[in-house]
């Protein structure tokens, strides 16, 4: 059984850890920014003091954090990540961060010794509860079968894209088809409801046909019974198409879905909705219609 460091536990990081947990491992978790959860210590579950001591006691370090700047303080803050690693050791990036980022931070760890992984997650929190995750790897492959045990306890689709960034690119890539789905899903039930017809009937009528969708069953679902309870935020959602935007002009793209897509979360950010669950992005949808699927 291996010894991992994992810092991160909130929505997705506290299942992804008991996962890791009721599979024998031992966990480190550092108390620089929070307390660790009182129901993930124990016997195998140890409370450090910051970054760097979780790195000089494991031998994977997991990170899993909301965004870029987050994941550059954990590794590269006094007493974090860099300065307690080696070789022989492994970092895991699986948060949701900048590709380009991703890449610059994978070399200064290397520097070190220690190896480098990036592997984002796909599933919410359902995946993540249920250790069905899809998860998407950057990185050596060496670095990646050490490795794959760990991500066996967390996720069912696991893939090794390519080198260090690829697995951040496969993220984005994904977060890109989630919010044009969950657009589109929007609209047509928005269309149905103010054409006269039941939105729950429309839903149930497309399921069983080539518009049936993982998202038009969990999320349609969810906008016509209005259980907007995250899940995943919108707000993390906008910061993935801030990413995918950002990129796209990089590299001399126009994605003008992508933007219209951030526009609508934009609008239900503006009416108090960066905390709802993503599927809320009907909400804006709503909010310029003046008018809602739902008895409200």
């Amino acid at each position: 059984m291996a010894k991992i460091g994992f810092i991160g536990t909130g929505i997705m990081g506290k299942p992804m850890a008991q996962n890791l947990q009721k599979a024998g491992h031992t966990l480190f978790f550092s108390e620089h920014f929070d307390k660790a959860p009182a129901d993930l210590l124990g016997d195998n579950g140890v409370a450090l003091a910051n970054p760097k001591e979780v790195a000089q006691e494991a031998e994977f370090i997991i990170i899993m954090v909301p965004d870029t700047p987050q994941v550059d303080d954990v590794l590269f803050r006094e007493n974090g990540v860099a300065q307690g690693v080696g070789a022989g050791k492994v970092v895991i990036d699986m948060s949701s961060i900048s590709p380009s980022a991703t890449k610059v931070f994978a070399e200064k760890i290397k520097a070190t010794g220690a190896a480098y992984l990036d592997a984002p997650v796909s599933g919410g929190e359902v995946g993540a509860k249920a250790a069905t995750l899809s998860i998407m790897v950057g990185g050596c492959p060496n670095a990646f079968e050490r490795a794959l045990p760990l991500f066996q306890a967390m996720g069912k689709n696991i893939t090794r894209v390519g080198a260090n960034g690829d697995g951040q690119t496969a993220k984005v890539a994904n977060q890109i088809i989630v919010a044009l789905n969950i657009q589109a899903v929007a609209e047509a039930l928005l269309f149905a409801a103010k054409n006269g017809a039941d939105p729950a009937k429309v839903r149930e009528a497309l399921m069983g046909g080539f518009a049936g969708s993982k998202i038009l069953e969990v999320h349609g679902e969810r906008m016509i019974k209005g259980t907007f309870d995250p899940g995943f935020r919108i707000s993390l959602h906008q910061k993935d198409l801030n990413l995918a935007l950002s990129g796209a002009r990089e590299l001399g793209l126009n994605l003008p879905n992508t933007a219209n897509a951030q526009q609508v979360f934009s609008t239900c950010a503006a009416i108090g909705g960066s905390n709802w669950d993503h599927s809320a992005l009907i909400k804006g949808l709503e909010h310029m219609a003046n008018f809602s699927i739902r008895e409200e």
